[in-house]
């Protein structure tokens, strides 16, 4: 169960993240089973131009002007399948990023879209002039920390937390820089100015006609944005088509299921997991009793395992049906778990980490979204929800109790 101007873009792994409090081989315990960590796996920063407008400046129209900008690329945080930073996982993940390059980077959600978009700048000199705001664009990807037995060189057994199965991307941005620049003007390369320095359209009829001071159009600005807007129309639709496949699971044939049927307890106390009975319901804890109809026996289905990871289908002997996160929820904190009909489908796909050999202490982390299962109290009727980071009072994990 197993903001410098010249910062280049670059791509490196980045294997230690100051912001995280655990390590890859550090001892946990089994309070730690229901939880995760984040760790950055590499790192990509682009200088970027959010907005950006053609300027004209003629002799005896220099000084103070107030230029009111397009918007040129538009920057969303995001870390994993949200769109918004929910989670303590997510945050958690962002201070890595900041921690690993020595950047002060966006970690709520937040977009550049947002920004103001008129720039108040004093020209000094006559030309044409690109008048931007810029940030540097930050993405990568991620890693999952969780604690789970590993054997030593000895033979013998300890807890550790290792390289989980989950990983993802991550999107994040620095503070916007705003400025102008003209064609003439030497710009350190790779720098927000010489980007925005590219848009100009130099040389062109455009840019060398005598025109009044003002606005001047920009071919070359105007198909990146096309460019832009086509990428983000195309990464929307990728993520629609994603997210209506995981609401509509292909059948499955048929779960080959390990033989044994277990509880799922809170460890030394009487309260388990429970199927629901009503479809709009979810997964409870509730103590077994003569009426509980099986819903509180649960089936290892279709396991697999691999660096001593189990992932398996959870099966409900009482009404049939596998434990999932619904689809229209995944993506927030808290969604609670349920049961629907078995199928090909990764929100029903379950990692289980384990105590040594001896206990049977698990935590258990859903394959598609990469949160912990926990619940928020000790109580009678309480949901089974995720949480991106897990419970961190050790109540996320649970006890495999054959029955």
């Amino acid at each position: 169960m197993g903001l410098a101007a010249a910062q280049p873009a670059t791509a490196q792994p980045a294997t230690t993240t100051a912001a995280s409090t655990v390590a890859a081989g550090q001892a946990c315990t089994a309070a730690d089973l229901g939880k995760r960590h984040p760790f950055i796996k590499t790192t990509e920063v682009a200088p970027t131009v959010t907005h950006f407008k053609g300027w004209y400046v003629t002799q005896g129209t220099t000084g103070s002007h107030s230029v009111t900008t397009s918007t040129q690329t538009t920057i969303s945080v995001s870390v994993g399948l949200n769109a918004n930073i929910q989670g303590s996982f997510a945050v958690e993940a962002l201070g890595s990023v900041g921690a690993t390059l020595g950047l002060n980077v966006q970690v709520d959600y937040s977009s550049t879209s947002s920004v103001s978009d008129t720039v108040n700048w004093s020209f000094f000199q006559p030309g044409y002039y690109g008048v931007y705001k810029g940030t540097k664009k930050v993405t990568g990807t991620y890693g999952s920390l969780n604690c789970n037995r590993v054997q030593q060189n000895d033979g013998s057994w300890a807890l550790k937390w290792i390289e989980g199965a989950d990983t993802g991307s991550y999107t994040t941005y620095t503070a916007l820089e705003e400025g102008a620049v003209r064609c003439e003007d030497k710009v350190p390369a790779n720098s927000i100015m010489a980007k925005a320095q590219g848009l100009l359209d130099c040389g062109s009829p455009a840019a060398t006609a005598i025109r009044p001071a003002g606005p001047v159009p920009s071919a070359k600005a105007d198909q990146a944005k096309h460019d832009a807007d086509n990428a983000e129309t195309a990464a929307k639709a990728a993520q629609s088509m994603k997210a209506t496949q995981a609401a509509k699971p292909a059948p499955r044939a048929a779960l080959n299921c390990q033989p044994g049927a277990y509880k799922i307890d809170v460890p030394g106390k009487p309260l388990n997991w429970s199927a629901p009975l009503l479809a709009n319901d979810g997964i409870r804890l509730r103590e077994s009793n003569f009426f509980s109809a099986h819903l509180d026996n649960w089936r290892l289905c279709n396991v697999t395992e691999k660096n001593g990871v189990l992932e398996a289908s959870l099966w409900n002997w009482g009404n049939g049906g596998c434990a999932t996160i619904p689809a229209n929820i995944a993506n927030q904190e808290q969604a609670y778990l349920t049961t629907a009909t078995c199928g090909q489908d990764d929100l029903q796909r379950f990692y289980i980490y384990r105590d040594v050999p001896g206990s049977s202490k698990i935590g258990l982390q859903n394959k598609y979204t990469g949160s912990m299962m926990g619940h928020d109290r000790y109580a009678d009727g309480e949901l089974i929800r995720q949480y991106s980071s897990g419970r961190q009072d050790g109540t996320g994990t649970y006890t495999l109790t054959g029955v």
